[in-house]
C-alpha cells in the first residue's frame, strides 16, 4: 500500500505559535518518549549508516549484511512521522484541528518549507544526508518541533552550523538525499535553512512538521 509523506516548516508570529502550542508540544513530547525512540537515536549516533545506495545489497557476511538491514530498520522507524502528531495533525485526536487546514493554508510562498513525497519520508533523506552529528545540533525531535521567535533567534546560529556545507560536503550530502524533486522543487538540504533565516529575520516563530497525508 501506498502513503504519502510531508514535512513542512512554517513561519507563524508568536501569538499563533501560542494557540498551537497545546496542540502540539504535547503530541511532539509523547513521540519522542515513546518506546525505542531514544534507543534508536542514540544508535544511530553511534553507528552512522553507509551509503543509501548500499543498504539493500551490503557487502560482507551474512551477519554483517543482517545487522546493516536491522540499523535501517531502526533508523526509517526512527524517522517516520510520530504516531502523537500525526494523530493531531489529521484530525483522529483533536477533531477541531487538521493541520493543512489549520496551519498550512494560506500560507505565503516564503512563509513556507513544504516536502511532499510518495512512499518516502522527507526527514529520513534530510537526516541521513546531513549525518547524526549535524542533526544532533538541531532543536525539536525528528523534524518536528515549535519554537518562539526568541527561540528560532537563539537556534539559529546551531542551524546554521548543522546546515552549511562546503562545496564537497554539500555533493556529498546530496548523494545521500535519495528523494526525487521536481524542477524547482525545493530540496530538504536548502528548505529548512531559509526558513530558519527568514523567520529570525522577520521575527516569526517556527512550526516543523512530519505527517502522513494518506
Amino acid at each position: 500500500m501506498g502513503f504519502t509523506s510531508a514535512w513542512a516548516i512554517s513561519g507563524h508570529p508568536d501569538s499563533f505559535i501560542a494557540e498551537l502550542s497545546p496542540r502540539l508540544l504535547p503530541a511532539m513530547e509523547a513521540d519522542r518518549r515513546r518506546p525505542g525512540a531514544q534507543d534508536g537515536w542514540k544508535r544511530w549516533q553511534r553507528a552512522p549508516l553507509p551509503d543509501c545506495a548500499t543498504w539493500y545489497a551490503p557487502p560482507g557476511t551474512p551477519a554483517a549484511i543482517a545487522s546493516v538491514h536491522a540499523a535501517v530498520d531502526s533508523f526509517l522507524e526512527l524517522t517516520a512521522p510520530g504516531q502523537h502528531v500525526d494523530a493531531v495533525c489529521d484530525g483522529t485526536a483533536d477533531p477541531l484541528f487538521y493541520v493543512v487546514d489549520d496551519v498550512w493554508a494560506g500560507q505565503a510562498q516564503e512563509d513556507v518549507f513544504l516536502s511532499v513525497h510518495f512512499k518516502e519520508y522527507p526527514v529520513a533523506s534530510f537526516l541521513h544526508a546531513v549525518g547524526p552529528a549535524r542533526a544532533a545540533l538541531l532543536p525539536g525531535w525528528c523534524g518536528n518541533f515549535l519554537l518562539t521567535s526568541a527561540q528560532v533567534r537563539q537556534h539559529l546560529g546551531a542551524v546554521e552550523r548543522a546546515l552549511s556545507f562546503g562545496p564537497a560536503e554539500r555533493a556529498a550530502a546530496d548523494a545521500q538525499d535519495w528523494l526525487s524533486y521536481t524542477p524547482g522543487e525545493e530540496r530538504v538540504l536548502d528548505g529548512p535553512l531559509r526558513m530558519w533565516r527568514y523567520a529570525a529575520g522577520n521575527g516569526l516563530g517556527l512550526c516543523g512538521l512530519a505527517v502522513n497525508l494518506h
